[in-house]
Formats: structure tokens, sequence, C-alpha cells
């Protein structure tokens, strides 16, 4: 029995042994290995090839003009200034109207006696016609329409006639001077030198000739309008 143990003792003495020498082995191996990789030289890396840098090209000015038209203390930093849109052109005034006298009708159209002003001389004015700076662009017997730079105004005769009074305020100074009872005559009677078209001529202010008469191969019409008589005297056919 005896035996047996130390047969058994002398066994595990022997493997302590071997292990201690196996384990010693290994550890000296790792050491040489461990100096070994120590004392190796890497080898040097290769750098990889680089591209070429693009040439610089030197900066002007002009590079920097969006930057210096930008103004700092705009909220939308907008150098272009907006200017307030131009007052509208105030409209051209309408000129003074003519003055209407009447409107006589010989059978082949109206004809409108006016003046291009209170005070100037009447004549008689067919459609088409100028009066002053507006043109005569259509009548009838009640009403006259007027054209003006592309622009239209009806308006009825009596709408149209001289509302100034016909006495003046101071007659003893406007009253012209007296002329010989011939000439006076003379100015009150027959036709006048006014032209109202279709050779008819308008009457002399004043004339009390009766109608019907006939005075140098021209007749008195006497014709009733919205403005009053209508004088005027034709030729004698």
């Amino acid at each position: 029995m005896r035996r047996r143990l130390w047969l058994l003792d002398m066994a595990l003495v022997a493997l302590v042994i071997l292990a201690a020498v196996t384990l010693r082995q290994r550890w000296i191996e790792g050491r040489a290995r461990e100096e070994a990789l120590l004392k190796r030289t890497p080898p040097a890396a290769v750098p990889p090839a680089l591209a070429p840098l693009a040439a610089h090209t030197p900066s002007t000015a002009a590079q920097y003009l969006q930057v210096a038209q930008q103004m700092i203390f705009s909220r939308d930093r907008n150098p272009d200034v907006i200017l307030d849109p131009p007052a509208p052109a105030t409209p051209k005034p309408w000129p003074q109207l003519p003055v209407a006298y009447g409107v006589i009708n010989l059978g082949d159209g109206p004809t409108a006696i006016l003046s291009e002003k209170p005070g100037a001389q009447h004549r008689g004015y067919r459609a088409g016609e100028r009066v002053g700076e507006f043109k005569l662009e259509a009548m009838n017997n009640q009403e006259i329409v007027f054209e003006w730079e592309g622009k239209y105004v009806k308006k009825r005769f009596e709408e149209l006639a001289d509302r100034r009074p016909t006495i003046p305020e101071n007659p003893a100074a406007e009253a012209p001077a007296a002329a010989p009872a011939q000439a006076v005559t003379q100015a009150e009677k027959g036709p006048g030198t006014m032209d109202m078209g279709n050779s008819t001529k308008a009457c002399q202010p004043g004339d009390t000739t009766p109608p019907g008469t006939v005075q140098d191969g021209m007749r008195k019409v006497v014709t009733k309008t919205p403005f009053g008589d209508s004088c005027r005297w034709e030729p004698v056919k």
C-alpha cells in the first residue's frame, strides 16, 4: 500500500516537473518572439500620388461688387431704389363750348348758327366743320354733338344759348355815336353779309323789314326756333 502511494507521489512530482519545464520553455519562446517582433523594422509605406493643385487666380475688386452693393442697414438688402410712381397727369380741362344762336333747316339738313365764344361773330355751320377747337360731329333740330381730342359732348341748343344781358350796364357810356339817319336805315334793312350756306344770308341786327320782303334778289324768311325767331334772307327762285 505504501509502495503504491509512493509511486503515485513520484508520478505527481514528475508531472509537476514536466509541467514546469514545459511552461518555462513556452515562456522562453514567447519572450523570444516578442523580442524579435520589437526588433523588426516595418517597411516604409509608399505615399499615394496626389493630383496637382489648380492654379490660383488672383481676386479682383469686381468679384466683390455684389457684397459692396448689398446695403447692411436695408431690411431686404436690395441696392435697387424703388421710386414712387409718377403722379397721374392732370386731365386737360375742356375749352369753352361754342355759343348757339339758332338752327335752321332748308331741306338739305340742319345748319347751326354758332360762334366760338360769346360776343364773337357767328355764322352757319354744318356737320363736319370746326368751330374753334371743336368739331361739329352731328346735330338735329334739338341737339348738337361736339368732338374735342377724341372726346364727345352732346348738348341741347338751349344749353348753348348766349345768356349775357342784352342791355348794357351803362348805356350812356357804351352806346355808339349816333350815325346819320340814312346810314342807320341802310344798316337795319336788307340782307346781311354773313353767308349761312346755300347762298343764304343772315339778317342784320335790328332788321325791321317784314317777313316776305324781297330786296336785291333775296326774300326775308322768319321761322320759329327754341331760341326765338330765326331770321334769314334766301335767294328768290
